[in-house]
Formats: structure tokens, sequence, C-alpha cells
């Protein structure tokens, strides 16, 4: 086989690697949201009062988010250890079976375990796709591929609405374990990491070891910054949007806002602000001015929502979408995060740092819900978005840029 003849399969490999992490974010993030689409009639079936469908919701969806935290954890440790393909692989089969269980439960503490089980399923499919993509990519070019990966997955949440809307809550969850076990197949070809392959014989160097995150200051400030700039993400998708609902009545509107046709637009724009964000961080060659654009943004979004009296649904979808593409920074913050560390390391934080900042939704909801007896819904949802963009902008000037940076290396 000639030189060329080699480089284009080798190409070729590389873009078939974008393609199945990025179908597998898109039935990674169908899963993430369904409970969010599905809420109130699969609470309505299974017998919880009107009154008690926001707090329950926020325990089910905080139950989820702690399974992604300790799911982040397990799997960041077997991507460094034992490769990124076994996390993809893992992970999937886990989250489909506990999707499938979710179609079946019959009270709420059911519900909410099994979406513990699934958030430890869910927690492994972003970081391990985009680790195995950065490490396999030209280093000018491996945004281009986590953009990719973002911009077709988050699609996966159109699709959850669209089959929420036309089946009934129980085959919701059934679809998605389903499409999981078929991405299952389709993974069989996947190669691993070259990165990983090298280190592999690399004695010398402490692999997927969580404690090294913590046993140098200079090493665990910057992993706490990576996750900081991520925080205003999942405040904005799992209150503003997820309780619109209850938003809606606040703010005086004359219908009942739809969460479902909520997380439908949001996520249209964020599909789309993952594509702008990746492009905006290729022309100007920095990650950073990426990530400081969308933090105005979603300051702008969230207080034109949260002053929106009267507000109808036709203007929420609109307010869903900006508000989604506000937060499209995701692959961008999680390629940031990946780009901080050496190999060894590299899973384990592109893996636990996302899910780190899905699991701070549960504080964010404690403070929220705190100032929402003292301050109402309105004010209170103001005064942690912004509090959490302000974090997050300080986190981000404390990060070096890592655009172009090579990733062959290791921690010591």
């Amino acid at each position: 086989m000639s030189q060329e003849t080699k480089s284009d399969s080798s190409k070729k490999g590389v873009w078939l690697l974008v393609l199945i992490a990025s179908l597998g974010y898109f039935v990674d993030i169908y899963d993430l949201v369904i409970f969010s689409i599905v809420r109130i009639n699969s609470f309505r079936d299974i017998g919880i009062p009107a009154e008690d469908m926001r707090t329950d919701g926020e325990y089910v969806l905080n139950m989820q988010m702690a399974g992604l935290l300790l799911g982040g954890i397990i799997w960041g440790i077997i991507g460094d250890r034992y490769g990124r393909i076994k996390v993809l692989f893992g992970s999937i089969l886990l989250y489909s079976l506990a999707n499938m269980a979710n179609g079946l439960v019959q009270e709420i503490h059911q519900y909410a375990w099994i979406r513990f089980i699934a958030g430890i399923g869910l927690a492994g499919e972003l970081g391990a796709g985009i680790t195995l993509v950065s490490e396999s990519m030209d280093k000018g070019k491996r945004g281009y591929g986590t953009m990719l990966i973002a911009g077709i997955g988050v699609l996966g949440a159109i699709v959850a609405f669209y089959v929420a809307e036309h089946f009934n809550w129980r085959n919701a969850y059934f679809v998605g374990g389903g499409m999981g076990i078929l991405l299952l197949l389709m993974r069989l070809g996947a190669f691993e990491s070259h990165l990983f392959k090298q280190g592999e014989e690399q004695s010398k160097w402490s692999k997927g070891n969580i404690l090294m995150l913590f046993n140098n200051k200079e090493r665990f400030l910057r992993y706490l910054y990576c996750m900081l700039i991520g925080l205003p993400i999942w405040f904005v998708v799992g209150i503003f949007i997820t309780q619109a609902p209850e938003f809606g009545h606040a703010l005086g509107s004359p219908t009942t806002l739809s969460a479902g046709e909520g997380i439908m637009f949001a996520y249209i724009g964020i599909s789309l602000g993952d594509i702008f964000a990746g492009l905006f961080a290729q022309m100007t060659r920095s990650r950073k001015k990426a990530v400081l654009l969308f933090q105005i943004l979603i300051l702008i979004s969230s207080f034109l929502y949260l002053t929106s009296t009267g507000i109808t649904q036709a203007q929420f979808k609109w307010l869903a979408f900006f508000m989604g593409l506000s937060v499209g920074y995701w692959a961008t913050f999680v390629t940031i995060s990946s780009e901080q560390f050496g190999t060894n390391l590299r899973a384990t934080v592109a893996t636990t740092a996302p899910n780190f900042v899905r699991a701070a939704l549960i504080p964010s909801t404690f403070l929220f819900e705190f100032l929402v007896g003292k301050w109402g819904i309105i004010h209170a949802g103001m005064g942690v978005v912004v509090l959490l963009s302000l974090i997050a902008i300080f986190a981000l000037s404390r990060l070096e840029e890592t655009f172009d940076k090579d990733l062959n290396y290791w921690e010591e």
C-alpha cells in the first residue's frame, strides 16, 4: 500500500471516529433530556400530585446528575487506564439498559434510582468521544471534529421531543434504549487513540490516577478552572427551560409554557451554538475568546427571558432558542478541558469535568430554591445566573490558551 493510500485510509478512519462519536452523543443527549420532556406526563401517570411536580422533578433530575458525577469518575479512570474505546462500549450499554428500565417505573423513588444508574452510563460518552477525536486529529483542525460531535449530537434532543410527542412516555424511554443498542453494534470497528496506545508500554507514568488532580496545587486549580467555565450551562437548561411552566406562570403567561418545546428549541440553539463556537475559535485561533463571548450571550438571553412579562408560547420558543445558542459552547468547554492535561489524565479530566458541571446543578438548584423563598422565582433565577457567569468568566481568565497545543505529553 502506497504512503498516499495509507494517508487517505487514516483520514477516513478519523472521520469515521467523528461520526461514531457524534452518533453516540446524539443518543446520549436524547437519553439525557428525555426526562425533562416527559416529566409532567410520566409523573401524572405514576400518581405524583400537581403541587409536587416541580420539587419531585428536581429530585429525579438531581439523582440523574449525581449518577453523572459518579460515572464521570468511573469512566474517566477506565478511559486513561484501559482505553477510550472501552468507555464508549461500556457506557452506552449501561445507559441503554437503564433507559429501557425507566419505561417500566411505577413510583417516584424507583424512577429516581434508575435515572441515577442511567446517569452513571451517560457520563462516559462525550468525554471519551472528544478525547479520542482530539488525540486522533491534526492539532490545528481538531476543533472541527469536536464541533461536529456536539453539533450533530445535540440534535438528539429534537428527536426526543418528537418521539415524546407521538408516543407514550414509556415508549420514549424504550426508543432511547433501543437506539443505544443499535449504536453499540456500529462501534465494533472503531479503533483506539494512537497516543493512548503509545503510552500503554510506559510503566513509569501513573494513568487515570484521579488523586493526581488533587495532590498538586497548580494542577488542581487548572482542573477547578476547567470545570467552573461550564457552570452556567446546565442551570440555564435544567432550571430556566425545564421549569418553563413555573416561570411562565410567574411572568403572567396566558398559557402554560411547554418545557418539551422549550427543550427542542433550546437544543436547536445549542447545536448551532456549538458549531458557531467551534468556527469562532478556529477563526480567532482562541477557544477562550469563544467562551467569553458566550458568557455575555448567556446574561443577555437570560435577562430577556426573565423580564418577558406576559410571555407567550411563541415568544418562549424564540427565547429558548436564544438561551440554547448562548450555552452552545459545551463542546468547546470539554475540548479546553481535554487540552489542559497530559495523555495519562486526559480522559479522566474530559470525562469528569463535564459531569461535575452537570452535577453542579445540584448545589445551584439548592441555592436557587433558597433564593426563591426570599426573592421569588424570577429574581432568584437572575441572581444565580449572574453569579455563575461571573465565576465562569473569572475561571476562564486563569486558564492558558490551548488552541494549537501539542497533546503528546504526560502529567508527572
